[in-house]
């Protein structure tokens, strides 16, 4: 069986940044593999389109442009916000709200993303919401370990809008940081991860960062605690 559009893939990688002699950003290997339902989005399209028609024991070598996987980086991604949006009862978390720190966010049309906490100050919050990957070029090698039919649950999951679910790559594995497996990309985090992002989907949207946002303490989300994928 080859991979093609309803197929759900499993596959072991290993990610470097800025091409085969680059540093490992991200793993996923046998005990630990990202799995996906080609065809359905969650993906990079390069991604994919270099694993359509593969089979089982099949191994790869994909690169990817930055252009062709987050991006460059974009400066209008990178916004000040109020800091009184970040406020609970009156009170803001400041070990939450730190530079460094990932935080997730929501805008006011419900939109979900994840922004890098850059400074503080007396009124403001600099942030920014650039894919943790933008600006990267991608090289991937691995093995396909298994193609087979999905399910029609898995079907029925995937494109009833239902969060992440199996289709978007979200395992069992370790990540180095507090952002989790699934990442800001929603997609290969299931391995060994340096960052929130994951690397090879087709990310959570990063949209209109001139819109009015609200801090996931305070928006529709209930705790904070939406993981790195946005609010649950």
């Amino acid at each position: 069986m080859t991979i093609s559009k309803d197929k759900m893939v499993s596959v072991t990688y290993e990610l470097k940044l800025d091409g085969k002699g680059g540093d490992v950003f991200e793993t996923a290997g046998k005990e630990n593999p990202l799995s996906f339902l080609y065809g359905s989005g969650m993906m990079l399209p390069a991604f994919e389109k270099a694993l359509e028609g593969k089979n089982v024991s099949d191994v790869f070598e994909i690169a990817i442009p930055a252009i062709d996987a987050y991006g460059e980086v974009n400066d209008e991604a990178i916004v000040d916000l109020p800091k009184h949006i970040f406020m609970v009862d009156g009170k803001i978390d400041e070990e939450l709200i730190a530079p460094g720190n990932s935080v997730p966010m929501m805008s006011t049309s419900g939109q979900r993303m994840e922004g890098l906490v850059i400074s503080v100050d007396e009124q403001v919050v600099k942030m920014d919401f650039n894919h943790p990957l933008a600006g990267e070029n991608l090289h991937f090698t691995g093995e396909v370990l298994e193609v087979r039919d999905a399910t029609p649950e898995e079907l029925s999951v995937m494109f009833s809008g239902g969060g992440c679910g199996s289709g978007c790559g979200c395992g069992s594995g370790e990540s180095k940081n507090s952002g989790g497996g699934c990442g800001s990309g929603c997609g290969c985090g299931s391995g060994e991860s340096k960052s929130s992002g994951g690397s090879c989907g087709s990310g959570c949207g990063c949209g209109d960062t001139e819109s009015n946002l609200e801090s996931c303490e305070t928006g529709s989300c209930s705790d904070g605690k939406g993981g790195s994928c946005g609010c649950n």
